[in-house]
């Protein structure tokens, strides 16, 4: 398990960037647009309960196999009731952990990674336990690291 570094959303201000709302076409091209007039606030969009949210990066990669890796982004909302299948960052005997919540039958709980070198982690009486949030959102970088260099 690994120790998340959070941050708080600034959520004070808006910033208003230019937004293609007719999409990006990952299939077939469409006909480009000439001009992008809409905006977006990220803000608004990734955040719906501001004094809940959250920011956190990844450490580690047991969760590699659904596409989130070391130094993602996660956006957390702490006022979300954890449901079967949510992504949730966990606080397990002190630490916390980032799997996906199983409730299965008999009342067990377990925590599933999304790496097979790891194992599904069951959750008993004994052990200190929470749901400390669910995420919502993974922002990652894209841009590949280019051979020979250090740098994206």
């Amino acid at each position: 398990m690994k120790t998340f570094q959070l941050y708080r959303p600034d959520t004070s201000t808006t910033l208003e960037l230019p937004y293609a709302s007719g999409g990006i076409q990952a299939g077939f091209p469409s006909p480009a647009q000439d001009y992008i007039s809409e905006s977006i606030d990220l803000n608004r969009e990734l955040i719906e309960h501001p004094a809940a949210t959250f920011f956190a990066r990844v450490r580690g990669d047991s969760m590699a196999d659904e596409g989130i890796t070391e130094d993602d982004i996660l956006v957390i909302d702490r006022s979300i009731e954890p449901e079967h299948g949510d992504l949730a960052v966990c606080c397990l005997d002190g630490e916390f952990t980032l799997k996906r919540l199983c409730f299965a039958s008999n009342k067990r709980l377990l925590l599933m990674p999304s790496n097979r070198r790891y194992r599904p982690i069951e959750i008993s009486p004994e052990r200190s336990f929470s749901v400390w949030g669910i995420v919502l959102y993974t922002i990652k970088p894209n841009r590949r690291r280019r051979l020979g260099s250090e740098q994206w």
